[in-house]
Formats: structure tokens, C-alpha cells, sequence
């Protein structure tokens, strides 16, 4: 199993750095379209979609075509980010007040919807976040890795509270705090070390944040942010834990689908870009 996640990984990477390295946006946008089209067709699944999943995908990946085709990649329509960042709010909440067991009875359509709304402004938030700069793409990149790395390593040390053992069992309250944390010594590492040092093309989320907010305020949206990376992560357990299923696909091998791989940007993207806006 470690075999396959490693050449799953290296994989991966080669396709993801070239792509975002590239001199233009337009690649990583397309490899970005492509994944969250496959998670389209995941989503479709877990939510009764059957033979109709891959219709479900097709749907998602051209919505994702003509935004990218109009522009929005670069200039989003305004608002947007906002109109997201309501819908992962009152969705989430939602959602999670009512477990597992309240997810399978909702209508068919009414999940469907949600989730090609949530994919699609997701992936549009990162192909947006691509255009304004490697430096602030990887800087909300590294915020949910930071987020979910020090909650595995607070939680296995730390874990006594069980966040929501209806939905996702291993997660703590000692784990939240820790990627809270984590994400926090992150920031104060790339305002103070990588943006003054090692700029690439543009200010971090971080910078933008501070330039926005003050630090105290930043502070606070970071927190926020940390938060919903975990309530992307929770969410998606969610829909999983309703419909029997343990990964949201086989398509990674050794690493379950590719909502199991981006369930935390999903929410985090979209946010970062609501609150770097005012």
C-alpha cells in the first residue's frame, strides 16, 4: 500500500508542477478542470446518481469550460466568492447538524445541485487563485496541508474529544486547535521570511490579509480558514459515511478519489478569495 501511494504521489506531482509553473495560467486551470470533473463524477456517485454520475461529471467539467472560455478564470463575476462562501456557511451547518443519517433522504436533485455548485466554484477559486500569482496559490495550498498535518500529529497526541465521531471518528478538538496552531506559525513564517525574501510574482494570502486586515484581523481569518479546511474534510466524510463507501473512488490508488483529495481546498479557496476582496 505504501508502494502504490508513493508512485500514486511522484505521479501526481509530475503532472501538478509543470502545470503550475507554466508560464501561463491556462494549464493548471485545464489539469484543475479535469480533476474536479473526475470529482463530479465521484459526487455523483455517492449521491444515487448511478449510471448518471458520468453525465453528472461531463455536466461539471463543461460549466467549468465556459468559465474558463468567458474569463472568469482571471475576472470572476463579482460577487461570487461571496455568494460561495454563504452557500459552504449555511450548507455546512446544515449538513453536519443533521449527521449522516439525514443526508441520504434529501431529494437526489437537491444534492446534485450542491455539489456542482461547491465543485464548481471551487475549482474556479483556484484556477482564479493561479492567476494572481504562485506565491499566493501555494501560500492557500500550504495553509490546508498545514491545517491537516498539525491536527493528525496534535490529535494523535493530544486527541481525548472526539470532534464528530458520527462522521469522522479520529478527529479531536485537540486536533482542530493544533491546525489552527500549525496554520498560524505558517503565516508568521511566510510574512516574515518567504514574502520579504523570497517573492515570487505576487503577496501571499497571508500578506493580502495583513494588508487588509491588520495582523489581529488576519489572525482571525486564518482561524477561520483553518476551521473550514476541516469542515470541507467533514463534509465529505459525511456524504461518504451516508452512502456505505470508505474512499470516494479508486482513481488514486493507494490514496481513495479525488474528493478525498481536495475536500479541504474546496471551502478554503473560494473564502480566502471573499475576504482578500474588501
Amino acid at each position: 500500500m505504501l508502494r502504490q501511494r508513493v508512485i500514486t504521489a511522484l505521479v501526481l506531482v509530475a503532472m501538478l508542477l509543470p502545470a503550475l509553473f507554466a508560464a501561463s495560467a491556462w494549464p493548471f486551470a485545464v489539469l484543475t478542470l479535469v480533476a474536479i470533473a473526475a470529482a463530479g463524477w465521484e459526487w455523483g456517485r455517492l449521491n444515487g446518481a448511478a449510471a448518471l454520475a458520468v453525465v453528472f461529471g461531463c455536466v461539471l467539467g463543461a460549466a467549468c469550460a465556459a468559465a474558463l472560455w468567458l474569463g472568469w478564470a482571471s475576472v470572476p463575476p463579482a460577487m461570487i466568492w461571496w455568494w460561495a462562501t454563504g452557500l459552504w456557511l449555511l450548507g455546512s451547518a446544515w449538513a453536519l447538524r443533521g449527521g449522516p443519517s439525514a443526508w441520504q433522504p434529501v431529494p437526489r436533485a437537491v444534492r446534485w445541485l450542491l455539489g456542482l455548485a461547491l465543485l464548481w466554484t471551487g475549482w474556479l477559486a483556484m484556477a482564479n487563485a493561479r492567476s494572481m500569482g504562485i506565491n499566493f496559490i501555494l501560500s492557500v495550498f500550504c495553509l490546508v496541508w498545514a491545517a491537516d498535518i498539525s491536527a493528525y500529529f496534535g490529535g494523535r497526541a493530544f486527541g481525548k474529544r472526539k470532534l464528530a465521531p458520527s462522521i469522522s471518528p479520529g478527529k479531536s478538538w485537540e486536533g482542530v486547535w493544533s491546525g489552527m496552531l500549525g496554520v498560524l506559525l505558517l503565516a508568521a513564517l511566510w510574512l516574515w521570511v518567504i514574502d520579504p525574501n523570497l517573492r515570487i510574482d505576487s503577496g501571499s494570502l497571508y500578506s493580502q490579509l495583513v494588508d487588509r486586515w491588520g495582523l489581529l484581523g488576519a489572525a482571525v481569518a486564518l482561524l477561520f480558514l483553518s476551521i473550514m479546511s476541516v469542515v470541507g474534510d467533514l463534509i465529505e466524510s459525511l456524504v461518504k459515511r451516508s452512502a456505505g463507501a470508505k474512499d470516494s473512488s479508486g482513481l488514486l490508488p493507494g490514496h481513495g478519489g479525488v474528493l478525498d483529495r481536495v475536500d479541504a481546498l474546496l471551502p478554503v479557496f473560494p473564502i480566502a478569495l471573499a475576504l482578500i476582496s474588501l
